[in-house]
């Protein structure tokens, strides 16, 4: 039999007294691309939901989805306003030049939205996927409804999963993340082997696509 998971006693102090609170919250700031336990927390607060009874599942799953879509949405705006700069600023001491910064917001133009759906699942994109658009550009309605697509399909998953299914949810979850990980590192390993064998091409796209210098927000009329 599986052995059953417990929660720490100040996961579930901070739970009994915080609630759903806590689990917006910690969503957030993780979303927003701070180092931080969102998913961890998300998950105790179902099992703990699930344990005790004391908060609701849907409204644990609804705060998880609030709050990827707040800090994500702050993620973007980071981004957008500085991402850019930074990049124009320092990009050249890593070889990033304004041609290929030009490529990367085409290439995110057609391709963001899977970047941002399902880079919530992945644990380094989830923290970095809003940041990325904002940088490369892109609108912030079609951010926006691949942001809440996502951060409300990871929340159901996550939250149900560790509230049906208990002890279990290591057993189910820990395969689904291993395997997308796996999934966006073949993906991005054949990305950049496609991108290096058709830079030109690609930048030659987006160069018709979107002409005229690249410049930081603040600097457009």
């Amino acid at each position: 039999m599986c052995r059953r998971t417990r929660l720490s006693p100040d996961h579930a102090l901070l739970l009994h007294h915080a609630g759903y609170g806590a689990v917006a919250l910690a969503v957030a700031i993780e979303s927003i691309g701070i180092p931080f336990p969102g998913e961890t927390t998300l998950i105790a607060a179902a099992l703990y939901a699930g344990a005790t009874h004391k908060l609701n599942i849907w409204i644990v799953i609804a705060a998880a989805s609030c709050g990827a879509i707040l800090g994500d949405n702050i993620g973007f705006w980071l981004g957008r306003e500085f991402g850019l700069w930074l990049l124009l600023r320092f990009g050249r001491y890593v070889r990033i030049t304004e041609r290929r910064i030009r490529l990367g917001q085409y290439l995110f133009r057609r391709h963001g939205g899977k970047v941002v759906f399902f880079g919530r699942f992945v644990a380094v994109l989830r923290a970095l996927a809003a940041f990325l658009a904002g940088t490369n550009r892109m609108t912030w309605p079609r951010f926006l409804l691949f942001n809440a697509a996502g951060g409300i399909v990871w929340s159901a998953v996550y939250g149900g999963g560790a509230y049906m299914f208990g002890s279990r949810i290591k057993h189910l979850l820990g395969p689904v993340g291993v395997t997308l990980g796996v999934l966006a590192v073949g993906l991005a390993i054949v990305g950049a082997v496609f991108l290096r064998r058709h830079e030109e091409q690609l930048a030659d796209a987006a160069e018709r696509a979107m002409p005229g210098p690249v410049r930081p927000p603040h600097h457009r009329r």
